[in-house]
């Protein structure tokens, strides 16, 4: 090849592909750290716009303006460092302490006097929903679930199947990740007829966890509790 046409490539740790940072690590850190960061601006936007905000204003401000920047494309890099883990949940933290009368209270009791779920359980929830879109089959592709046929008649009959993993970084993938949270769920709520009404079965059935800062999969379901949509 002639030298005037070679062309020397570049290494690169990250690159940016469809809105995410992509490292080499597959550890998504830096994607983190960008997203907090355009988080806190708004946020910070909204402080300085606003002289009194009350509950029900910052949290459809927080919902409608701040939380996408956190929740895009989250089933891609959910963070498997406390770290990272720890730094989007901050941003929710800040807000709640932006209004006045409750900013003594615990982080857990700030969200329920908004009434807005943690990030962690935000994460686990839309695993959750991008399961049952590929279990109920709303992609046009191919489905990178498989269903457990050898599994027991308990249960409900979505269950998935487990694969073996080596590696802490094969784990946190999403195939692998949502697998025992997603077969504990009750039967009522995997095999709810449209994806609002899977929303509102699942969000009851992990009621106990929404407003929790600190909740991970594998999640488990209280047994013999009704759900109700």
């Amino acid at each position: 090849m002639d030298s005037v046409d070679r062309v020397d490539l570049e290494s690169s740790s990250a690159e940016k592909d469809l809105g995410v940072n992509v490292d080499t690590e597959l550890k998504f850190s830096k994607h983190v750290e960008t997203q907090v960061n355009k988080a806190n601006i708004i946020l910070g936007l909204i402080r300085r716009s606003y002289e009194h905000l009350d509950a029900e204003t910052l949290r459809l401000l927080f919902v409608a303006l701040v939380r996408p920047h956190l929740e895009f494309a989250n089933v891609v890099w959910s963070p498997r460092l406390e770290k990272d883990k720890n730094l989007i949940e901050s941003v929710l933290r800040r807000a709640t302490k932006c209004i006045p009368g409750v900013k003594t209270l615990s982080y857990e009791e700030r969200l329920r006097v908004l009434k807005v779920p943690s990030m962690c359980y935000r994460r686990i929830r839309g695993d959750m929903i991008e399961a049952y879109k590929f279990v109920h089959g709303y992609y046009d592709c191919k489905n990178p679930l498989e269903l457990n046929s050898l599994c027991n008649t308990r249960g409900h009959q979505f269950k998935l199947k487990k694969k073996q993993c080596r590696t802490a970084l094969r784990q946190s993938f999403f195939t692998n990740r949502i697998i025992d949270t997603w077969n504990s769920l009750d039967k009522n709520v995997v095999e709810a007829p449209t994806m609002n009404s899977f929303k509102n079965r699942l969000d009851n059935a992990l009621k106990d966890y929404m407003y929790s800062p600190n909740v991970s999969m594998p999640l488990t379901t209280p047994a013999k509790k009704k759900l109700i949509e």
